[in-house]
């Protein structure tokens, strides 16, 4: 009976989620606005980079661990020059957003996620905290889906190959 209960608990508590390695059709026509103001698909900030490995930082200048967290994404931009930073702003204004970007010296491309938390490319990567960070590689595979710190060793793993 004992065995029984190990394997039974065993059997639940394993993740059998698969970690997707694409993103969805409606992740990818999901849209963002560009720091000039106009409306850009996560399809066409993929196609933009096609060929490079890309980091996806998801924040807010309002959130305190996006902030703790941002030298360990400067230590990352150093160490790894040749990878795209693309950030996602969750912050609550356009305004807010590019005051943050300025005030805390963000590198990297910038777009604000206008559909917020649950619209389509936050459904789909599950969001539910940021900081999040993400990776796709040359080949255009997520290779990184779910990570909330920019240290984390499955990234810098990532990174090195």
């Amino acid at each position: 009976m004992h065995y029984l209960l190990i394997l039974l608990i065993s059997l639940f508590s394993c993740n059998t989620e698969k970690t997707p390695t694409q993103f969805s059709e409606a992740a990818l026509n999901d849209t963002f606005i560009t720091l000039e103001g106009n409306e850009v698909s996560f399809k066409s900030i993929l196609e933009k980079n096609k060929g490079k490995t890309i980091v996806i930082d998801v924040w807010a200048s309002w959130c305190g661990d996006c902030l703790k967290g941002m030298p360990k994404v400067k230590e990352l931009q150093a160490a790894h020059k040749d990878v795209v930073y693309v950030f996602l702003s969750l912050d609550k204004t356009q305004d807010a957003w590019k005051k943050g970007i300025k005030k805390y010296d963000v590198v990297g491309d910038h777009y604000f996620m206008k559909s917020g938390w649950k619209g389509p490319f936050g459904s789909f990567i599950k969001l539910d905290w940021i900081p999040r960070y993400m990776m796709v590689n040359e080949a255009g595979e997520i290779v990184v889906f779910k990570v909330i710190e920019a240290n984390d060793e499955k990234l810098i793993e990532a990174l090195k190959k």
